[in-house]
């Protein structure tokens, strides 16, 4: 079997390493970048630092700051006002998951115009684009080195995933100092989220053996700094560990896809405005049992991997053992039900219909080891309610 892997075409991860993002991008010839970012990080003087390193190198850079949470069709359209008028080269995305997703659709829609809803799955877009750098401040969404971009639709509320090779950014700058900020609510729902993508790209249908490593290595990490992570956000090694690993966990998930977590996810994310390594997060160890038995040693593998087990154990203990920790995990940084996080259970009934048909067209829960059924999934989330 021909194994198809895509990844950024250039790294620079490390300590300071964002300090030479101006470098990065004139080694790549773009003189005219829009730099895609959000309110927070420009108030905190993050965005200011960045624009110098630009300035300094020779590039002349503008400033796109109203990225949301969750970007909508309608949160594109400054920016691509922003980009034509700069007469930009290129896109920057710095800051989480959304700043990211934005920078990627907006570096498609500016080569090509249309609507980004022309690009949801199944189709794949492999055509023109800007090249996008990506510089990550949280160490979870991994989306610096994705070939996805994730977009919601205004008026369904649908989280429409857009994949292709044009989505990928083309350069990657990983400073783990940027993310020694972030408060513990955060860094446990972008923690998960990495594990929830490691996990997923290992017993995906489209593993490979490239995934795997990745993956397997994501896993490890994650188990062993994610507590001490969100117990001290100081903790300069275990911040550093996270980043690399949600960094090798999305290199994974992006050349073997996500499953059933993610397709569930999304629609909780689109309909109740719950961020996305949340409503991941509440989904995991559901989600988990419920496949578990289509894929005992694969999951086995993972309990292996994150220390929850020996390596003599037998796989079906092994395979309990890693529902058991993803919910002590869970519970351990406070992860929230829905019910908990404030949602109203006759709007959550009356929206179960259409999250499970949104999940199943987006094509995830196909690529998990037990494919579930329309009904399926309602009861799942009827059970993490």
């Amino acid at each position: 079997m021909v194994t198809n892997i895509a990844l950024p075409r250039f790294a620079k991860i490390g300590a300071g390493a964002v300090d030479d993002l101006g470098t990065v991008v004139a080694q790549l010839g773009i003189r005219r970048p829009v730099l895609v970012t959000d309110r927070y990080l420009t108030d905190t003087g993050q965005v200011e630092r960045l624009v110098k390193t630009l300035h300094a190198a020779g590039s002349e850079a503008a400033v796109f700051s109203e990225t949301v949470p969750d970007p909508t069709i309608t949160s594109l359209s400054g920016g691509l006002d922003l980009v034509k008028a700069h007469r930009a080269d290129g896109i920057i995305g710095f800051g989480g998951g959304s700043p990211m997703d934005t920078a990627k659709a907006l570096a498609v829609l500016s080569a090509n115009g249309g609507s980004i809803a022309s690009y949801k799955a199944p189709n794949t877009y492999t055509g023109s684009a800007l090249p996008v750098v990506a510089v990550p401040t949280t160490a979870g969404s991994g989306s610096e080195a994705t070939q996805f971009t994730v977009i919601t639709d205004d008026d369904s509320d649908e989280k429409m995933l857009c994949p292709g090779l044009s989505f990928l950014p083309i350069a990657i700058v990983v400073d783990f100092e940027l993310t020694v900020s972030m408060p513990a609510r955060l860094t446990a729902d972008t923690g998960v989220d990495a594990l929830t993508h490691a996990i997923e790209a290992y017993v995906s249908r489209r593993a490979s053996p490239f995934s795997d490593a990745l993956a397997l290595a994501a896993m490890r990490s994650i188990s062993q700094h994610l507590r001490r992570a969100y117990a001290d956000g100081a903790d300069q090694r275990a911040r550093e560990a996270m980043m690399l690993a949600s960094t090798q966990a999305g290199m994974a998930f992006s050349n073997s896809s996500v499953a059933l977590v993610h397709g569930m996810s999304r629609p909780i994310g689109g309909h109740f405005h719950v961020a996305h390594g949340l409503s991941n997060a509440m989904l995991l160890p559901a989600v988990t049992k419920f496949s578990i038995e289509s894929a005992v040693d694969r999951y086995a593998d993972c309990a292996k991997a994150m220390g929850v087990v020996g390596e003599s154990v037998a796989s079906g203990q092994a395979a309990t053992a890693l529902v058991a920790e993803l919910q002590q995990l869970c519970e351990d940084v406070e992860v929230p039900t829905p019910q908990s996080y404030g949602i109203d259970k006759g709007d959550w009934e009356s929206r179960l219909e259409i999250m499970a048909e949104q999940a199943l067209a987006s094509g995830s829960p196909g690529n998990n080891p037990r494919v579930p059924s329309k009904d399926e999934i309602i009861e799942l989330y009827r059970e993490i309610y």
